[in-house]
């Protein structure tokens, strides 16, 4: 049975390969590639929200020097992933509900207008991607493999949005996301929730398949607004993990 996902609780003697993936699963410098491995363990809620980051494990996990850890710290500051204190250490940044409402909304906003325009010109042939997708999708659920579901929903919505013909759409949509995105691995795993999510989207295909802009555009927002829902409860239910607004 998929089980509700918690924050991993690894002291600092596991802050190494067991929660960072290895630089060769990575493309680019080797800045590039100690800054995504760091940032995917924090999406991923590997490296716990209150967190400290210790500069020195993660330059041994990793086998490299701390200048490119310092670089990677410093693009995840400047993302809101990572808190830096003076005197006091660098910390994964606790949750915001008022930026996961702003990155709802802004979502929600390019992602209907979005689904209005692919109503009216989506091609049979991008048609089929989704169903395949959605394919996978469901196989993912059967299995129980809430990381490999996750993907697929998000390269649903990439498809969704590249189908726009709108090349910088989907880089602007995930950063409004970003915060979301790392808040919804608390929920993904609730049980009913990923089997939810699976039928919501048919939802949208089967309004894209009709052609028919109101209901793919109400299919997006009852979509999008269920992340919300399951997350304001655990603003409190999980005071730790979200700093004061």
């Amino acid at each position: 049975m998929l089980q509700a996902q918690e924050p991993t609780s690894q002291g600092p003697s596991d802050a190494g390969a067991s929660r960072l993936k290895p630089l060769e699963a990575f493309a680019g410098s080797l800045g590039q590639k100690v800054y995504q491995t760091l940032r995917e363990a924090i999406l991923s809620l590997a490296y716990r929200p209150g967190e400290i980051l210790r500069k020195p494990e993660i330059c041994e996990a990793l086998g490299v020097s701390r200048s490119p850890v310092a670089d990677a710290v410093a693009r995840l500051a400047a993302e809101g992933l990572v808190d830096v204190v003076p005197q006091a250490g660098t910390f994964v940044a606790r949750f915001s509900m008022e930026e996961i409402r702003e990155g709802a909304f802004l979502r929600e906003a390019i992602e209907v207008a979005a689904i209005e325009r692919l109503a009216e010109t989506i091609t049979e042939e991008q048609l089929t991607q989704l169903r395949r997708n959605l394919t996978v999708q469901a196989a993912l659920v059967a299995d129980g493999d809430v990381p490999g579901f996750y993907q697929m929903d998000a390269a649903m919505h990439e498809l969704l949005l590249s189908f726009t013909g709108f090349r910088k759409l989907a880089q602007v949509s995930e950063t409004a996301w970003l915060h979301v995105n790392r808040a919804r691995q608390l929920i993904l795993p609730v049980a009913g929730r990923i089997g939810a999510t699976v039928e919501e989207h048919r939802a949208i295909l089967a309004a894209l398949e009709a052609h028919d802009a109101a209901a793919a555009r109400e299919a997006v927002r009852l979509h999008l607004r269920q992340l919300i829902r399951y997350l304001e409860p655990l603003e409190r239910d999980r005071p730790e993990l979200f700093a004061p607004d």
